[in-house]
Formats: structure tokens, C-alpha cells, sequence
């Protein structure tokens, strides 16, 4: 199942004895462990489990036994190793077998725990979900979310400039969300620029921008990958990034002025924006389907080819890129 599908299930305020979130995007995962979590349980109520500290014998008997204290019994495990298929099945069942009992798996890293996801169905009312990286309006939604969760007035451009200023990284966003929070005032791009301080040398958009507009990238793509970037996800945000303009080039061919709000969901900054419909309109429809193919195949030969240094084979792969379709 994905995100989407989840969402609609939450809404409908639907429970299941066992959840499995795993996937691309770490920072989902985990946001949607303690949704579910803090919808079942009282925080006291939680039990963690760690990485290291599974021990499936000790696990199952809490999740058979119910709680002394307490109607509920919620176990979440964080692990970064497949569960043995058996073990899980056995996990799972305890749960059917003592109502009181919910078991939340929050897979983290990059194992392929895809093959987990078989023993999550319907006839053990277990549900697993993946999770792949928020585009940007998703995203943004999310902030809005945990801003009125802080009871914060905010400015949706302040948002957009937050989220870009932390080169799309939500667990830096939120963080810095709750600490502006505390002045008990609006949340405005100005509020942003003297209270958050964005991570990097190197600002992600003007580096997207400089590669579409085929500008050199070398030094800004090196600092990137230096700072410790992931090359798949940083190939991810170039792909998304190419989509974006083909939506905005699209709109402007059939509807003329582009609408930011309909294409994209949001309202980013003003400067952002108008980088942005300028290149997007510059670029032939013909070109995009150029750039994905070359893309999608760049991905493909980075997650299935034996590539000695990815880093290295990236930034040759992205500076052609700039030369191809200058």
C-alpha cells in the first residue's frame, strides 16, 4: 500500500493490529511510526525497541501477555535488519490472538524489506506501507500540519522558504518550526531569515537552476556530494525538479500564464518561482522526454550497475547532462 491510501485509512480512523512503514524516505517512516503510535497509546504506554535490542522470544510474550497498567499494549521496533519471515508471521498472530496487543515496525535504512511486506494482509488485519520521498507539495502540506499543531500562525511562502532553505529536509524543518514557535509570533520569511540558518554552502535550487540553465555546476556539485548528499537522492531531486518544469510547461502551452498554485500545489517565493516559468517556457516539450530518459536511465545504471565510485561517476554523468542539453 501507499501513502495515499494510508491517509484515506486514517482518516476513516481505521485500526489494525500490526503496521510495517518502510521505504525511500526515512523521515515518513518515522513521522508516520508516532502518528499511528500517539493515536493508540499515551506516550508512557509505548514501548521502543531499538535496532540491537530485538529479541523476537521476549517480544512475543509481551505482545500475548496485555499490560497490567494499561488497556493497551503497543510495541514499536525500529530496525535496520530484515525479520525473519517466520518470526514476523509469529509476531503478527500474538497480536491477533490478544486484542489488547499492536505491533509497529518502522523499517529504517536501505535493506529490502519489500519481501516483509507479504505478511502484512488483510486476513491478519496487518498493514504494511511504503513510503518514497514527498514531493514538494506534499511536503509542505506536512509543515502546514505541524505548524498548526504548534498553534503557530504562519505565512505559506515562509514555509516554502524554510523547506528550500534546509535543501528539502522536513526533520530540519520541523525542528526549527518548534523553535520559532516559542516567540509566539507570525512565522514570516523575515522571521525565518533571522531565527533558522539553512544547512550547506551551497543553496539546492540555485544548484538545480545553474544545471537546467547549463551553467558549470562543478564546485557546487562537489560541495554537495562532500557535505555527505546521497547520490541516488540527489539524482531523485534532480528528476523531480525536470518534472516540475515540464508541469510548468505544459500549463503555459494550453492554459498560458503558469499558476503556481495549480501546478504545484503551493506558493513558492517569488524569485524562486520566476527562475523557475522562465526556464521551464525556454525549454522544448521534446527536450523533456530527453532529459527523464537520460535520467531514469542514470538511475537505473546507479542502482543495478557494479559502479567502483558512484560519487565520482555522478558528477561525470550530471556534467554531461549540462552539455546535453544546454
Amino acid at each position: 500500500m501507499y501513502k495515499n491510501e494510508f491517509d484515506n485509512l486514517l482518516k476513516q480512523n481505521k485500526k489494525f493490529d500490526a503496521y510495517m512503514f518502510y521505504g525511500q524516505s526515512t523521515f515518513l517512516v518515522e513521522y508516520y511510526t508516532e502518528i499511528v503510535a500517539k493515536s493508540i497509546a499515551q506516550k508512557d504506554e509505548i514501548e521502543r525497541v531499538y535496532f540491537d535490542d530485538y529479541n523476537f522470544k521476549e517480544i512475543k510474550d509481551k505482545l500475548l501477555q496485555s499490560s497490567l497498567f494499561s488497556s493497551t499494549n503497543l510495541i514499536v521496533i525500529k530496525t535496520e535488519k530484515k525479520i525473519q519471515k517466520k518470526e514476523l508471521t509469529e509476531l503478527i498472530n500474538a497480536c491477533n490472538i490478544n486484542p489488547d496487543s499492536t505491533l509497529i515496525l518502522a523499517c529504517l535504512g536501505d535493506s529490502e524489506f519489500k519481501t516483509m511486506s507479504s505478511c502484512f494482509s488483510t486476513t491478519t488485519n496487518s498493514i504494511s506501507v511504503r513510503m518514497f520521498s514527498p514531493f514538494t507539495n506534499e511536503a509542505i502540506k506536512i509543515l502546514e500540519h505541524e505548524a498548526k499543531e504548534l498553534k503557530v500562525q504562519y505565512d505559506i511562502s515562509a514555509l516554502n522558504h524554510l523547506y528550500f532553505m534546509h535543501r528539502q529536509d522536513l526533520s530540519l524543518c520541523i525542528n526549527d518550526l518548534k523553535k520559532v514557535a516559542v516567540l509566539n509570533k507570525r512565522v514570516t520569511t523575515n522571521i525565518i531569515n533571522s531565527h533558522c540558518f539553512g544547512i550547506g554552502n551551497v543553496s539546492f535550487e540555485d544548484f538545480l537552476t545553474d544545471l537546467m540553465f547549463g551553467n558549470d555546476i562543478s564546485n557546487e556539485l562537489q560541495l554537495l556530494l562532500e557535505e555527505g548528499m546521497n547520490e541516488i537522492y540527489l539524482l531523485n531531486q534532480v528528476t523531480s525538479f525536470v518534472q516540475q518544469l515540464f508541469m510548468i510547461s505544459a500549463y503555459a502551452r494550453v492554459f498560458g500564464a503558469p499558476n503556481a498554485k495549480e501546478i504545484l500545489g503551493f506558493i513558492p517565493p517569488k524569485n524562486i518561482w520566476e527562475k523557475k516559468t522562465k526556464l521551464a517556457i525556454s525549454i522544448k516539450p521534446e527536450k523533456f522526454q530527453e532529459m527523464f530518459e537520460y535520467l531514469l536511465e542514470l538511475e537505473l545504471q546507479l542502482k543495478s550497475s557494479k559502479i567502483d565510485n558512484q560519487n565520482l561517476f555522478l558528477q561525470a554523468s550530471l556534467r554531461k547532462f549540462t552539455v546535453k542539453f544546454r
